[in-house]
Order: structure tokens, then sequence, then C-alpha cells
């Protein structure tokens, strides 16, 4: 029975270890909050103290944490996972990290006789518990073949982007495109409640017509309504994904205005709440001014 350790069980990482469970995998979990993984450990997963703990004898060890601190400490920092992991076994990262943080992770693992592919995901919590996901990869092509069968229970769809990093580069200029489009949605939707246009038929015209988009169209209503429960992405994930990405977009391009524009947006969503969903941005640009 193949062994994988998956360490992170936020609003993703959660369901995605449980897919490891349904098809079958003998699972080692570990986060920070036990309590996070007292479901999945009553269904069969085995708790570990510690991420070097969890990879003890895994195939395969799969993360799903915050930021490149996190990454790097689960992966190489006091008991982290590469101490104990058994020589060509693959540390697959679905984590959104930034490029140069994939880089180094992959230099450093690959020092200790580790396979490191960077994989991050598309797709709401409620598509990581069905193995509905899109994973965005990179990796050489004979390493991607021997992690498929590790990626086949969490998604529909595998993009090979090339080598590692390049996953991480599509990833982020997927999320920054989507701060950009949250952001102006918020705006145009502050003009119109001021501009005292029917609100109800304003949702409605933005998610059906011309400038719908999956974040038009799933953020537009819920930011008419105000109705941010459920929150699936935070205002501090969404910052933080845009940061990294305003960091390779200025290594490649000379200037980003509009990146620079919604990173500073999301700064501010990010002061203000966050951990409130990153459509409450509305709340911020529709405050008075003065």
């Amino acid at each position: 029975m193949p062994r994988v350790a998956f360490i992170g069980l936020g609003r993703m990482g959660h369901g995605m270890a449980g897919r490891y469970l349904d098809a079958g995998f003998e699972v080692a979990v570990w986060n920070r909050s036990k309590a996070k993984a007292d479901d999945l450990i009553a269904r069969g997963a085995h708790w570990a103290a510690s991420p070097k703990e969890a990879a003890l004898g895994a195939d395969a060890v799969v993360t799903m944490v915050a930021d490149d601190d996190a990454s790097r400490a689960v992966w190489i920092g006091k008991d982290g996972a590469a101490a104990s992991m058994k020589p060509g076994a693959l540390a697959i990262e679905c984590s959104t990290v930034s490029h140069a943080h994939a880089l180094d992770m992959a230099r450093e693992l690959r020092s200790c006789g580790l396979i490191y592919i960077d994989c991050p995901v598309t797709g709401l919590p409620s598509a990581a518990a069905e193995g509905k996901l899109t994973l965005l990869v990179g990796a050489d092509a004979a390493d991607l073949e021997k992690a498929r069968p590790y990626l086949a229970p969490l998604c529909t769809t595998v993009r090979h982007f090339g080598a590692v990093g390049s996953g991480t580069v599509f990833k982020l200029i997927n999320n920054l495109m989507g701060a950009v489009q949250i952001a102006s949605l918020a705006e145009g939707v502050a003009i119109a409640e001021r501009a005292g246009l029917d609100m109800n038929l304003v949702a409605e015209a933005l998610s059906t017509g011309a400038v719908a988009s999956p974040q038009v169209i799933r953020h537009s209503k819920r930011m008419v309504a105000r109705d941010f429960s459920g929150a699936s992405f935070t205002a501090a994930l969404r910052h933080k994904d845009a940061a990294y990405a305003v960091r390779l977009a200025e290594e490649l391009l000379p200037g980003v205005p509009v990146s620079r524009a919604a990173l500073a947006a999301y700064e501010t969503a990010k002061a203000s709440a966050p951990d409130d969903d990153e459509g409450a941005m509305i709340k911020i640009v529709s405050r008075p001014k003065g």
C-alpha cells in the first residue's frame, strides 16, 4: 500500500488529505493544530507529532501550507520532513509559494536525494474534498510520471508547465489576475451603489455580461449582499500571493502598475481584516472618505 504524508490541514489541505484516505493510501498527517486532524484520524489517518515523524517511510510527502516561511519550516526546519524521507521519495509542494522559494527548495531537497516538484492547485475547498482540483505542475517529465499516482486522487486535470518552478509561475499569474479582478469589481460595485443603480440588476449583469469571469461571477452577488460567510480565501492570503507575483513580475517586466495597484488594495484589506474573505474588499472601497 503506498504511503503518503500530508502536511498542512487548512481549508484546502484537509480535503486533499481526505482524498488519499478515500483512494486507499496509508496516510500520516501533521498540522500545527491537531484538532483539524481529528476526523481524518477517525477515518484511519495516522497522527504524527512533527513533519519529520509524518515523513518516515513515506513514498511521497505533500505539503499545503501558507507561505515560504511555513514551507521552509516543514521541509528543512527543526523536525522537518526532509530529515526522515527515504532517498528517491517525492516531495510535492502544493502550497502557493514564491518562485525563488520553489527553486531554493528544489536545490535543497535534491541535495538530500529527494524529488521535488512544485504543484500548486486551483479550485475551491469543495473541489479539494471531491478530488476535482487542477494541478499546476513544474517538474522534469520523468519525475512527473513517477508522481502521477500520487496526484491522481487530488485532481481532474494536470497542467505541466515545464521544469521545476514553472507551475508556481503560472499560479502566481493566476492569483495576481484574480486580485486585479476582485479589486476592480469592488470599485465597480461601489460606483454603482453611489450612483443609485438597482444593485440586484447590477450583480446579474456583471455575472452574465462581457466582463464576467469566475471571480466576477463568484463575488458580484456576494459583494452586493455583503454576505461573506464561509470564507474560502482570505484577504491575507490574496495579499501574500499578489506580493509574490509582483516580486516575480518586477524581475521580468519594466513596471507593473495594474499589478502594483491590486497589491496596494490588498495591503489595505490585509491591514484592516486579514482573515475576512477576499471579496470583503467592497467594504473597504465603499467606506465614506473623510
